[in-house]
């Protein structure tokens, strides 16, 4: 459901701090350097297929960062695969990723154009068959076929200025690039 009364920049909050960005996106402009960021993740085997990340600090601004906390992500696989159920699975994380990094984009994009969100939700999906990581069938690849991701939005915007705001959250996703376009990963064992 839209309601298509835009509202100005001033009267829409969508908890989205858009000078802080700009200024931020300036600040890197003046110095790139400072834009090259390295972000960690430190995971330990707990047991089974359940394994524990913890996410910390991370390289940036040209030095180390400290959130000050860390979080801790559990993942594992269902019962069905006999597993604990411990946690989402590896690929699901990879979904939420992608929906979390679209859906605040959406927000930012949004507070910039100055259209006020009531609602958004990213529903996703990913189609994979398992004859590949289960080794039965060496034709088939590990990861997903296809992702799909559904949104709905309820804002004061017309359902072109919607279809803009996702478009451009899109444009500017690093875990929709990181999903679409091959990277380069390096594996070592000490």
């Amino acid at each position: 459901m839209m309601d298509n009364n835009t509202q100005t920049p001033a009267t829409v909050n969508n908890g989205v701090n858009v000078e802080a960005l700009i200024g931020a996106r300036e600040a890197l402009d003046a110095t790139p350097e400072a834009a090259q960021f390295k972000w960690r993740s430190r995971c330990e085997w707990v047991n089974g297929t359940h394994s524990r990340s913890t996410v910390g600090g991370f390289f940036g601004l040209g030095e180390e960062q400290n959130r000050g906390k860390s979080f801790n992500i559990d993942t594992d696989h269902p019962e069905v695969f006999a597993a604990g159920d411990q946690g989402a699975t590896p690929v699901e994380l990879i979904l939420s990723g992608l929906a979390g990094c679209l859906t605040a984009g959406v927000a930012s994009v949004a507070q910039h154009r100055g259209i006020q969100l009531h609602s958004v939700t990213a529903t996703i999906e990913g189609d994979m068959d398992l004859q590949g990581i289960l080794g039965i069938d060496p034709d088939v690849r590990n990861g997903f076929r296809a992702i799909r991701v559904h949104f709905e939005i309820d804002a004061n915007a017309s359902d072109e200025e919607i279809k803009a705001l996702v478009a451009q959250s899109q444009k500017r996703s690093a875990v929709f690039d990181i999903i679409t376009n091959p990277t380069n990963v390096y594996v070592d064992v000490n």
